[in-house]
């Protein structure tokens, strides 16, 4: 089977006609024949240079999900630095860059912010978590838990920045615009999506919340028809008291902050993310909140 990417990132796309290349192939196989017929199956594929794994059906499985747990671990490691750095006054982003140079490490999948969500990372970090149970490795499944745990907490996290940034306002009755919905850039997929449990959690405490996604509003309107959507961009800042950027869209980094600024009542973001270069925003007159980094 071909192995999972790293989350949020598609098959790597240099191809044989229209064959996708993926990272690796992984084959749990038991026979000498069918190793020939993988091999001739995805000849295309291993002829542009992919690597082919062939091991036991055994390692195969356990191969799929390490790496998507892999992938879910080093999210949330770096999503609890992130809450260290905001309790001491560290700079996550500059942590990031520091781990990432060092080539055992790497800052790839390495970006604070409110978690991992989809159909696939959160199935599969929870489906090796119970493997691990089941097979008795114990110590495997705390670790792997502790992973789960910190990413079920990062809507608890977002909310504890959002209240900070309103400096005692309450949320009820505020005009929240939340930037996101898919739970990644790239797709319409709101599956497990940590951008709409903010969004919910955010009206359920009161807020008015608009939600604004330049592909996923469809999508999220089904999943979560209580709040209200925008595809516009500058709409969706019409009036607003506060900005939540949850989703790391392109257009959001591209944006002009100091065309955006007169739109909201108060121009006061929370970026989760942590995805903006401050220094514009401040300089258009906005106040940026990011999670694991000093400064107003």
């Amino acid at each position: 089977m071909p192995s999972p990417s790293p989350a949020g990132t598609p098959y790597p796309s240099h191809a044989v006609g229209d064959t996708l290349c993926p990272d690796r192939i992984i084959a749990g196989l038991t026979t000498a024949e069918a190793e020939k017929a993988i091999r001739a199956v995805y000849a295309p594929i291993l002829d542009a240079g992919v690597p082919i794994f062939v091991t036991d059906p055994a390692t195969a499985e356990l191969a799929k999900g390490a790496a998507n747990t892999f992938l879910g671990l080093k999210i949330s490691y770096i999503n609890a630095v992130a809450d260290m750095c905001q309790a001491a006054g560290g700079d996550v982003s500059q942590i990031v860059d520091i781990l990432g140079i060092d080539p055992r490490i790497g800052s790839g999948g390495m970006r604070p912010g409110i978690g991992y969500g989809g159909g696939c990372l959160p199935k599969d970090v929870r489906a090796f978590t119970a493997s691990a149970r089941q097979l008795g490795a114990d110590k495997a499944a705390t670790l792997l838990r502790a992973a789960e745990e910190i990413n079920e907490s990062r809507t608890d996290t977002a909310m504890d920045l959002i209240t900070g940034a309103l400096a005692g306002r309450p949320l009820t009755g505020a005009r929240v615009t939340v930037w996101g919905a898919a739970f990644k850039p790239g797709t319409n997929d709101v599956r497990e999506s940590p951008a709409l449990a903010l969004a919910h959690t955010l009206q359920q405490a009161g807020a008015t919340v608009t939600v604004h996604d330049p592909q996923a509003v469809t999508t999220a309107m089904t999943r979560n028809p209580e709040l209200d959507y925008t595809d516009s961009l500058m709409l969706s800042l019409d009036g607003a008291d506060l900005v939540v950027l949850v989703t790391e869209w392109p257009e959001y980094q591209q944006a002009d902050p100091g065309a955006l600024a007169y739109l909201p009542t108060e121009p006061l973001i929370v970026d989760c993310r942590t995805t903006l270069d401050p220094e514009p925003w401040r300089t258009a007159g906005w106040t940026i909140h990011q999670l694991g980094r000093p400064g107003k």
